[in-house]
């Protein structure tokens, strides 16, 4: 097992996309801390990450503030021992025309999910600096980071941030040896998405909007966010994986079904 010894932290576990990062783990061999504002959820993953056989710890924190950041590093390391792998993946999206978009919603959006993944970087690298420690950090971008929509200028910016942050960190950490990748996935199922991929007509667009014919599963983001956090990954830094189908082609592949089709 790939993640066998290791220690590892998830923020927005409890549901979609982190639940099965947190899941994808255990099986690999980590003890998982499931961070997320829903303590239920966090519980609930908590629960299926010991049925594989590991240790796990449930932590209500919300990752916007430097508090609750600080306190969920802490809660880990007392719970588990000590942290070797951060995954920033809580995030929120609250889609807004730009002309209809209140300071408000800009704000929310950029703190939990472009702050969060800053103050937890920060919290968890400077432990392993004092510590002496290698570590790796992932984080949950989106193709949204170079996919503009008109509905969602905030999301689009605090993934876009993540990206270059996720560079600039990785030369920040290097000397200590600390790895820091991102993960770009595409539409996959969650309870947030579910309605939509449910809709007939957007089923029927599928192998137009995504080239590999199928939507994405939390799992598929999960074993590349083993593979970033293991041993495989060592010689890999600011580099961003899109866990998509080929979704971030899409208008390509709408011209190239014209084409086809003519």
């Amino acid at each position: 097992m790939r993640l066998s010894g290791r220690v590892a932290l998830v923020t927005g576990g409890g549901a979609g996309l982190g639940k099965g990062i947190a899941l994808e783990m255990a099986k690999e061999g980590a003890d998982v801390a499931i961070a997320d504002i829903d303590e239920s959820r966090a519980q609930q993953t908590a629960k299926e990450v010991r049925q594989e056989g590991r240790r796990a710890a449930a932590i209500c924190a919300d990752v916007s503030r430097r508090g609750d950041v600080d306190r969920m590093v802490g809660e880990t390391i007392n719970a588990l021992g000590t942290v070797d792998i951060l995954v920033n993946n809580a995030g929120i999206s609250r889609g807004k025309p730009f002309l209809e978009l209140d300071d408000d919603s800009w704000d929310i959006v950029l703190n939990t999910n472009l702050k969060s993944v800053f103050m937890a970087s920060q919290t968890v690298a400077r432990y392993w600096v004092a510590q002496g420690k290698k570590g790796k950090i992932v984080n949950i971008s989106s193709v949204d980071e170079i996919m503009p929509y008109p509905f969602n200028p905030h999301y689009n910016a605090s993934k876009a941030g993540i990206h270059i942050m996720t560079e600039s960190i990785a030369l920040a950490l290097a000397p200590h040896q600390i790895n820091i990748n991102s993960i770009g996935p595409g539409i996959h199922e969650s309870e947030m998405t579910r309605p939509t991929l449910n809709n007939p007509k957007w089923q029927a667009g599928v192998p137009v909007k995504i080239p590999l014919g199928r939507v994405g599963t939390a799992a598929d983001v999960g074993k590349a966010a083993v593979f970033l956090a293991s041993s495989d990954a060592d010689y890999i830094t600011g580099a961003t994986l899109y866990v998509d189908g080929g979704h971030r082609f899409a208008a390509h592949a709408q011209v190239m079904k014209m084409f086809s089709a003519g």
